[in-house]
């Protein structure tokens, strides 16, 4: 397993509940996906850091079985700036396991991943993990998404 020690950072966007029972998560993501191109809420975000996306994975009810808080959103700055509607959560600084999945983005290549990460024994805070989505992740078909857990 890898990891990497990372310093504590804010992401601004667009926050759901949601669980992985019955594959709910599926669906709420993907919507939260489609509201984030539809209604352009990176415009909205000001003073954003680069170009990459993030998927951000907190307020865990318990484990990965359980309701938690998904975020998609950019890197900003700090927190002074959040367009109303939108939710802000600050990334603190730890030690992540490291995943990057590889693939077909739209066979599923990231939630493959993540299958991969519940079904292992690392040892999960259940704190707050996140995907980062760059330029990489843009190849539809040799797709690139960082993973880190927070261990």
């Amino acid at each position: 397993m890898d990891t990497a020690i990372i310093e504590t950072f804010h992401v601004v966007g667009l926050a759901i509940r949601t669980t992985n029972r019955n594959n709910q998560a599926v669906s709420d993501i993907e919507f939260l996906w489609e509201r984030f191109f539809d209604e352009n809420i990176s415009k909205l975000i000001p003073n954003k850091i680069g170009k990459d996306i993030y998927g951000v994975y907190t307020d865990y009810d318990g484990d990965h079985t359980q309701t938690y808080t998904t975020i998609l959103g950019v890197r900003v700055p700090s927190l002074d700036h959040v367009a109303p509607g939108l939710t802000a959560r600050t990334i603190q600084r730890g030690k992540y396991a490291t995943f990057t999945a590889r693939g077909n983005i739209n066979e599923g290549v990231v939630g493959k991943t993540w299958n991969r990460i519940w079904n292992s024994p690392i040892p999960r805070k259940y704190t707050t993990d996140f995907e980062v989505y760059s330029e990489k992740s843009c190849v539809v078909q040799d797709a690139e998404v960082d993973i880190f857990v927070a261990v």
